[in-house]
């Protein structure tokens, strides 16, 4: 199922959040005169605004800016567009550094405008609602620091988040699924779980898989490795590094080189960590003489890529310097390219809904400012992607200026238990790579031909999906996804001996299980387990022992009572299959 926010609105809702950002500006300005203003753009999830200030902002001064806002809001001021000439904007703001560095960045053929209410007045192309008093619902949210421009060497504003809705009740649910995605926040369960970790010795971004967390990803990438093969794809490995002429012949280091990490030095020659696979997949490919009987060719890697995200970027394995991606590389003949991107399609839907992921929104993301290649191949490329989609009868916005420098894509984002999108699964057209290289295959007129060439990655990469799950089932993985599924609770010492038969018995099974053997009450021990999302807390005690059965409960808190051993095991074994 594919799903879409109405266009109107979702239109609606970037003119009032738009909106009430200038309104928060307005009063933060009246509070606090000695503020500079940056900027205050709507988000799709909200609003913020970035002021230089040489006082912080506190979580605690969000009330009394909120009730300047409603004052604001009751006066019913309109918002009234203006341009001005560019020396009379500069003017204007001759006391605003940061919007005077805005104005500098405005082409010069281009309108320069302002949107006021009131006694403030903002540079700014809108939209807006008509007047403050078409704000039905806001609520500011938090105050965090943002280097302007994103540019750690920059001067650090102070950022206030907040959001605005078109009704108090779509506001009352949006917070809501806020505090709930607070207890799903995957960094917390994290540490609570004992999954993953960063540290700073290493440097930010980059995680440690703990082996809980291992356990989990061993699971999906197993899964991963056997559906690849079954769909009929090759699975290759390929170095972390590679010489700077490999990234000069790719475009990379012309493209791409502001998120890729410094040269290192080797006999005299740089060497990169690799951002993207994909390079080395081409050499694989071009390894060979190929003809056309061998395409499509499908080249598949689970590969540890490194990318210099800006270290406000950074959130825990969301966002991520060292990551790995499931990366695959199909080579294909013209006429193959709309049924090889239909094949992708079909495996993602197939791999996502395994992991309980049933609701999808698709972006057709077009051709960007530093695009290679000609407009004829970026239409074709585009055109093949958009046929696919209505062929399908797939509902799909599109993403202009989105696509990647070399071709456009489909990006396809998950719905997760609480309703928040997530970008996963990414299909991209590839007529860069093939020329640049100089890749043929032999075409079934004896002639030399250029291949096709679709980029994909279905989760991602496992870092950013391992966060994705964790949040999504806060934490409390099924059966088949658990890293322990079951937890053996003795009742004394002298159960010890009978749970290690039990331990026995499930491991030969292939289930994944433990033995708490704590001197601590059996109580204590069940409520820590429901805590660490254990599905199966088996408790054995004098009359468990005697009935070669255990006493179940689940970590919902359901207690099953006694079940055989062997009915156990097979009632786990039924849960370890994913989907």
């Amino acid at each position: 199922m594919t799903i879409q926010l109405d266009s109107e609105l979702a239109d609606l809702r970037t003119r009032i959040r738009h909106s009430t950002a200038h309104v928060m500006a307005d009063v933060v300005r009246q509070l606090y005169p000695n503020v500079k203003l940056a900027i205050g753009p709507p988000t799709d999830d909200g609003f913020y605004y970035d002021f230089l200030s040489d006082e912080p902002f506190r979580n605690e001064d969000l009330g009394k800016i909120e009730k300047g806002m409603r004052g604001v809001i009751r006066r019913n001021l309109t918002f009234e567009y203006r341009e001005y000439p560019r020396k009379e904007m500069l003017q204007m703001n001759s006391d605003e550094p940061l919007k005077l560095e805005v104005i500098e960045g405005i082409p010069e053929d281009e309108a320069i405008s302002t949107y006021s209410h009131g006694d403030f007045e903002d540079l700014c192309a809108g939209p807006h609602v008509e007047s403050t008093g078409k704000i039905p619902a806001f609520k500011l949210l938090t105050v965090a620091g943002a280097y302007w421009r994103g540019d750690e060497n920059r001067p650090m504003l102070q950022r206030i988040y907040g959001t605005a809705f078109e009704t108090q009740e779509a506001l009352d649910e949006h917070l809501e699924r806020l505090e709930e995605a607070q207890k799903r926040d995957h960094r917390l369960l994290g540490r609570e779980l004992d999954l993953f970790s960063v540290h700073e010795e290493t440097g930010p971004g980059l995680i440690i898989w703990h082996p809980k967390g291992a356990r989990v990803r061993g699971l999906f990438e197993d899964l991963w490795r056997r559906e690849h093969y079954r769909w009929g794809y090759d699975l290759i490995y390929t170095p972390h590094i590679g010489r700077s002429t490999l990234w000069e012949t790719s475009g990379h280091l012309e493209n791409f080189k502001d998120n890729m990490f410094a040269a290192m030095d080797m006999d005299g020659q740089d060497y990169y960590l690799k951002p993207m696979n994909c390079p080395f997949h081409v050499l694989y490919y071009r390894n060979d003489l190929r003809s056309y009987r061998d395409l499509p060719m499908r080249i598949g890697e689970l590969g540890s890529v490194y990318r210099y995200e800006r270290g406000g970027t950074l959130h825990g394995m969301l966002r991520v310097r060292g990551m790995t991606q499931d990366d695959a590389h199909i080579f294909c003949r013209p006429d193959q390219v709309v049924d090889e991107i239909n094949g992708v399609l079909d495996m993602t839907f197939h791999l996502l809904r395994m992991f309980d992921f049933t609701e999808f929104q698709v972006m057709l993301a077009t051709k960007p400012d530093n695009a290679v290649g000609s407009d004829e191949e970026w239409d074709l490329a585009i055109d093949s992607l958009r046929s696919t989609l209505e062929q399908r009868g797939l509902d799909y916005g599109v993403d202009e200026g989105g696509g990647a420098f070399y071709g456009p894509k489909i990006d396809i984002h998950i719905k997760d238990a609480i309703g928040r999108m997530w970008q996963c699964t990414t299909v991209q057209f590839d007529f860069n790579l093939p020329r640049r290289f100089g890749l043929k295959y032999i075409g079934d007129d004896g002639q030399e031909h250029m291949p096709y060439m679709v980029h994909r990655v279905l989760f991602g990469s496992l870092e950013r999906f391992m966060g994705v799950l964790i949040e999504h089932f806060g934490g409390a993985f099924p059966t088949w996804l658990a890293p322990v599924q079951a937890l053996i609770i003795p009742i004394s010492d002298r159960h010890l001996e009978y749970a290690e038969q039990v331990r026995a018995k499930l491991l030969a099974a292939d289930i994944r299980v433990e033995t708490d053997a704590r001197s601590e009450r059996m109580g204590f021990k069940i409520r820590e387990a429901q805590l660490q999302k254990v599905p199966y807390m088996l408790v054995v005690g004098d009359r468990e022992a005697d009935a070669g059965a255990v006493g179940v409960r689940l970590r919902s808190g359901e207690d099953l009572g006694a079940i055989q051993v062997d009915e156990l095991v097979e009632r786990i074994t039924s849960e370890s299959v994913p989907g």
